[in-house]
């Protein structure tokens, strides 16, 4: 909305018109340099230029029909243009002054144009047609017909003649227009009067003279779609004309700037005014319908009069006229009806009150009957002043007066009340939904007051709220302003609230499911629940109001008042809520009953916090496989990594055993994946000599000779270590390593060894005071860590069962959990070191329990964590225990087991352990807060930081990123020195200290900023223009990898950011292309000219790209390319640095190649290269892909590349995919985008 597109600048001064095609991509122009362009807007370029005029343009017009253009001009003629011809087709002369503006008639053969001679002349342009179009009705083309042709053609016979010449008015005419249907013209002058005119077939006279304009009136227009003039003026107002009063009905002005221009939009109700600031674009009044809907029927305006809509049936009836009511008696714009309001308090008697900009805001309170007749007048009208009004019970309302007053008022309209409202800056009274009770709005606060003891009860902080929405049952409320929409309670607690960044235009509560709210955009229908979850139902073609919303059905009213229904799929909304509201059984029948289970939803799920959920329904065994990690289900994703078999799998399902304490499986793992060294270093910690020693023996068989020399330091095995040095030639060391173990016999033998192979003997061994390095002896082996019992299942897995379980066919993939051994070991010898299942695959494990009686019922021999990890509960007899502090009635019986058991509450569900919660650490709050990467790497959280990057610009590459990661983290802490002997204190550092909460809205303190990256790319451009593109190309790749890491506090540094992207790229495949010409030989000169020119279409820095031209001006030439030579030096001798004295050596070669290439007028060899045609470079291949031609997006720098390269790694960027398609760069760690 209101953003620059495109900028074309080829004009020499100011481009006094311009007019776009209706069917074509084309713009027609003219200046004041005498000349008319014709732009293609796709292309972004001029496509040819047309001479003739010998003094500044006007005006330019295109035929809707046919392919002509019309221009006027200070040269006293208008010129009518073929554009595709490209030549003058016809001169009209007749105007002795300059020529304001030309314009075709929208169908007939006419054009009409205004001059400072006073005069507004209608042209004929018949025989023009018969002449020049070929099939079109009339059309001379036969031979009989040729003499008469050429004859007009040498003797000055007229295609174009003057119809008619309307004289009247007393100064120069400034603009004149058709009327879109009917035979009228309007003009306006410089005498300050704009005057309608007629004409017939015969004759044109003047109709009637609109006064008003206090200055020069500079154009003037009719509505394409209402009977109304607009005109402009040097007196800095825009007026609005009634055709049939011929009265002046509205006026719009500005304080310091005249108006110049007008345009209407030839589809929208929308008019453009150009003045001397710039441009403003506004409608004559608003198109939203006044409306007010009930569950059952709906009251709305249409055409002055109030209309009743039943829902069900369908049946839509007139009820009032409102023009017989007395509302709005102005009946022009700016009186249009603003909002409809239906007394809900009392049904029995139909009251509404109508609000209008009349006389600067006035209501009218209006009791009618539900009648069908229409033609009757309304039993009751009540009217008076006010900015706002509401029903607040059964017989009153309130009015907020233009002094800001609330004024209760009952039906009689008598004020029974008056108050000041606690915010004297109140604008708008809004309904409470109670009686009782009204919202007063207050720039970005909504306020809920009661009026009766006048109190607030509750306030909102809200953007400026148009419209409020209160659900069926009165719980929720959503409240609408421009671009944002909150949802909040009835007391205004605000539950949630989003953004748009368009418009948003209507909403309604499903009266199936009260908590879903749908809202319109201009272009789509969206919902929302109050847990803030939000998403777009379907798309829109024209924007609509919607009225009600019934399940699957919309009920809504377009611009043109006329009611549509549409059909949606709320599935979506209805799942998200059900699982919100923790409805799992509706959750299960949807999933089930839909086909919605996709990635989407279960992305959602995960995010949620509900992977188990999803696992219940997932039958992809990757999917299950993330899913049952993200939720911590080892079995299943032990089962899933069974049927994968992919190491990468085997690995994730280590890590997390790992995190879990599961040794069994961590175990297992590993020997999957063949991580010796893992599985080596787990066996020391678990205290597992056995395998250890399996381990050693299994590095010789492997002949791994580290990977046995580490083995034997872990086992403390001297002898072995004295024997792989040994034989790996290290007689020395193998020496020293035996004589200071005290290994004499080996001492002795190596000796000989040593004096033989002429080695020195070590010195000075053994040293004084050694000690011995030798590993801890396990007293205590780990087993896997004990787990919580789980007495209660999830309420879903309940539902899902019936009885608690999973129903089979959702786990019929899955296989009985044991310990997992790998067949690829057994030549290894670890086909058995899985164990029994007793003692976790161990079978020397310390039986702790034997002799304390608390294994006395036979189950001594299961696994530790297979039912409990603490002991069973039912051990205890907690029944008799006294309070706190005392004995149970037992005595001490059952002290000793009370002391190693838990502490028990009173309540029924005592047997349940709930182990105490940890406060929220800072860096938590860090990643909670924010959806930057940088500040979840600045956190420490890598990994989310990756997650983050993958989902917004689909990183798969980090490796360059790990340093910043790190810079991140680092600068994000500071170190505080304490006390001797105290290690340092390590304190976070925050960059929103000062303005939000140091806890719960904490962000960490950025280390990587945008300045420093602009520094970088200041030196990337001395090396690019210095011909160091090493140099240069490292940069931009640093300048890449850091990008993604910077946060940026405003909209401005956003830009920036995004457009420092933009240049890297840009300079990135530059050098690329820069980098392929040099590899090429002499002889492939057609590479060498194709590299060359796509190298110029680089977006380059001028003094850059100025280099790029003459590289490849020279190549082409070199290469005998003159046509190819010629366009780069025209290219090169238009660039303004050119003027330039240091290059004028450059611009005089460039003037010889043009002169040269101009006389050959060839090119050797064929390229596949025009410089007519758009295209972008593909980043792979370094070919060109035509504009229109399919194309993908590197997901993160925006390189282009053919659907071919879809999911392949960027070549620009090193980190991003192409082709998917994500949210892009995120700058801010807010929620949106800067």
């Amino acid at each position: 909305m209101g953003t620059l597109l495109d900028r074309f600048d080829e004009h020499d001064g100011p481009v006094r018109g311009v007019d776009f095609h209706k069917t074509q991509p084309l713009i027609v122009s003219g200046g004041d340099d005498y000349k008319v362009k014709v732009w293609d807007y796709k292309l972004r370029r001029c496509l040819f230029t047309l001479l003739g005029h010998l003094d500044y343009i006007r005006t330019v017009q295109f035929h809707n029909e046919y392919p002509w253009i019309v221009s006027a001009s200070d040269d006293q003629t208008i010129r009518v243009w073929n554009w595709q011809s490209r030549t003058c087709i016809s001169v009209l002369t007749g105007h002795n002054h300059y020529v304001m503006c030309a314009a075709f008639h929208p169908k007939e053969d006419l054009i009409v144009s205004a001059s400072l001679d006073q005069t507004v002349r209608v042209w004929d342009t018949t025989g023009l047609r018969k002449k020049t179009v070929r099939g079109a009705p009339g059309a001379v083309d036969d031979a009989a017909n040729m003499v008469s042709r050429v004859n007009n053609d040498l003797f000055g016979g007229g295609d174009v003649v003057v119809k008619y010449v309307l004289e009247g008015h007393d100064r120069g005419v400034n603009w004149a227009s058709f009327h879109p249907t009917l035979p009228l013209v309007i003009s306006g002058a410089d005498d300050r009067q704009v005057k309608l005119w007629r004409m017939n077939d015969t004759k044109a006279w003047e109709v009637d003279t609109l006064r008003g304009h206090t200055n020069n009136v500079s154009c003037v227009i009719f509505h394409p779609k209402f009977e109304l003039i607009v005109s402009n003026s040097e007196d800095r107002s825009i007026r609005v004309w009634d055709i049939s009063k011929r009265l002046g009905v509205q006026t719009f002005r500005r304080e310091s700037d005249r108006f110049w221009i007008l345009a209407a939009h030839p589809e929208q109700n929308l008019l453009a005014a150009g003045h001397d600031s710039g441009m403003i674009v506004f409608k004559l009044e608003r198109e939203r319908p006044a409306y007010h809907a009930e569950e059952s029927h709906m009251f709305y305006v249409k055409d002055k009069y109030l209309r009743l809509h039943e829902f069900e049936s369908g049946r839509d009836l007139p009820l009032i006229s409102l023009r017989r009511a007395g509302v709005s008696q102005g009946n022009g714009l700016g009186n249009v009806i603003r909002t409809l309001q239906y007394n809900v308090f009392n049904p029995a008697e139909n009251n509404v009150l109508v609000l209008s900009d009349t006389d600067g805001g006035s209501y009218e309170l209006i009791t009618f009957s539900t009648e069908p007749n229409g033609q009757g007048d309304a039993q009751d009208v009540r009217r008076g002043p006010g900015l706002a009004a509401v029903f607040i019970a059964r017989n009153r309302f309130a009015v907020l007066d233009k002094s800001r007053q609330v004024l209760i008022k009952n039906f009689q309209n008598e004020v029974t009340k008056k108050m000041a409202p606690p915010n004297p800056n109140t604008d708008s009274l809004l309904f409470a939904g109670v009686s009782g009770r009204v919202i007063l709005r207050s720039e970005d606060k909504v306020t809920l007051f009661e009026q009766q003891s006048r109190r607030v009860i509750a306030e909102l902080q809200a953007p400026r709220i148009k419209y409020i929405f209160w659900n069926k049952d009165g719980s929720l409320v959503a409240l609408m302003g421009k671009h944002s929409l909150v949802v909040a309670t009835r007391n205004l607690e605000q539950q949630c609230a989003v953004t748009e960044t368009v418009r948003i235009k209507s909403g309604a509560w499903d009266t199936y499911n009260p908590r879903v709210f749908i809202y319109t955009t201009v272009n789509h229908v969206k919902y929302i629940l109050p847990s803030g979850d939000s998403g777009i139902v379907r798309t829109l073609d024209v924007p609509i109001y919607l009225t009600k919303c019934q399940g699957q059905t919309l009920h809504a009213l377009d611009r043109e008042g006329k009611t549509r229904t549409f059909q949606i799929d709320m599935t979506e909304a209805l799942f998200k809520l059900a699982l919100s509201e923790r409805r799992y059984g509706e959750v299960m029948r949807m999933v089930r009953g839909t086909k919605m289970c996709g990635q989407a939803i279960i992305a959602y799920l995960q995010q949620k916090g509900f992977p188990e959920v999803a696992l219940h329904f997932v039958k992809d065994n990757k999917t299950r496989f993330q899913l049952a990690l993200a939720c911590g289900n080892i079995e299943v994703a032990l089962n899933t990594s069974h049927e994968l078999d992919e190491d990468h799998c085997w690995h994730q399902l280590g890590l997390e055993a790992l995190r879990q304490g599961n040794h069994t499986v961590v175990e297992a793992a590993y020997q999957r994946t063949k991580n010796f060294e893992r599985l080596s270093f787990l066996y020391l910690l678990t205290g597992n000599t056995t395998k250890l020693r399996k381990m050693l023996k299994i590095a010789e068989m492997r002949k791994d000779t580290m990977a046995r020399f580490h083995n034997s330091l872990y086992l403390g095995e001297v002898r072995e270590r004295v024997l792989i040095l040994e034989q790996t030639g290290q007689l020395s060391l193998a020496y020293a390593c035996a004589l200071t173990h005290g290994l004499s016999e080996e001492v002795e033998r190596l000796l000989p060894l040593l004096e033989a192979s002429g080695v020195p003997v070590p010195a000075g061994l053994p040293i004084a005071g050694a000690q011995l390095l030798q590993p801890p002896t396990p007293i205590f082996r780990a087993d896997n860590w004990p787990l919580l019992a789980i007495t209660n299942k999830s309420a879903f897995e309940s539902w899902a069962g019936g009885e608690g379980t999973i129903p089979p066919e959702d786990y019929s993939d899955h296989k009985p959990s044991g310990n997992v051994t790998g067949a690829t070991m057994a030549s290894y010898g670890l086909e058995d070191m899985g164990g029994s299942s007793g003692r976790g695959g161990w079978e020397d494990d310390l039986d702790l329990d034997k002799g304390t009686g608390a294994r006395q019922d036979g189950r001594g021999d299961q696994h530790v964590g297979e039912d409990s990890g603490w002991g069973e509960d039912e051990e205890l007899d907690l029944g008799e225990l006294a309070a706190p502090g005392g004995k149970g009635a037992s005595g001490t019986g059952h002290g000793d087991e009370c002391e190693k058991g838990f502490a028990v509450g009173d309540d029924a569900n005592a047997d349940i352990y709930v182990p105490p919660q940890a406060g929220t650490s800072c860096t938590a709050h860090w990643c909670e807060n924010s959806s930057h990467a940088a500040d979840h790497a600045a956190a420490g959280s890598f990994e989310t930081a990756m997650q983050l990057l993958n989902r917004q610009i689909a990183a798969v590459e980090f490796a360059p990123m790990r340093p910043l990661f790190t810079t991140a983290f680092t600068g994000a802490y500071s170190s505080l020195p304490c006390l001797p002997l105290i290690a340092s204190l390590r304190l976070p550092l925050q960059r929103n200290a000062q303005d939000k909460d140091p806890g719960t809205a904490s962000l960490p303190s950025q280390a990587n900023r945008l300045p420093p990256l602009i520094d970088d790319l200041k030196n990337a451009y001395k090396a690019f223009h210095a011909g160091k593109f090493v140099e240069a190309q490292a940069l931009l790749g640093g300048l890449l990898s850091a990008i993604p890491l910077v946060v940026v506090d405003s909209r401005a540094e956003s830009n920036e950011l995004k457009e420092l992207l933009d240049i890297c790229r840009e300079y990135k495949t530059a050098i690329r292309i820069k980098n392929a010409i040099a590899e090429l030989s002499s002889d492939q000169a057609v590479r060498q000219i194709e590299l060359s020119a796509y190298f110029t279409h680089c977006n380059l820095q001028p003094a850059h790209l100025l280099l790029a031209l003459r590289m490849a001006m020279v190549s082409a030439f070199k290469f005998q390319n003159y046509i190819t030579a010629a366009s780069f030096a025209h290219r090169l001798l238009e660039m303004p640095e050119m003027a330039s004295e240091k290059n004028a050596e450059l611009r005089l070669k460039a003037q010889k190649v043009l002169q040269k290439s101009e006389q050959m007028a060839r090119n050797e060899h064929a390229i596949e290269y025009d410089d007519r045609q758009a295209f972008v470079i593909d980043c792979r291949t370094l070919l060109p892909i035509p504009r229109g031609a399919p194309c993908l997006k590197c997901s993160y720098c925006g390189s282009s590349y053919t659907p071919e390269s879809k999911g392949v790694l960027c070549v620009t960027c090193g980190i991003s995919q192409v082709g998917l398609e994500t949210l892009g760069l995120v700058t801010s760690a807010g929620s949106g985008n800067l």
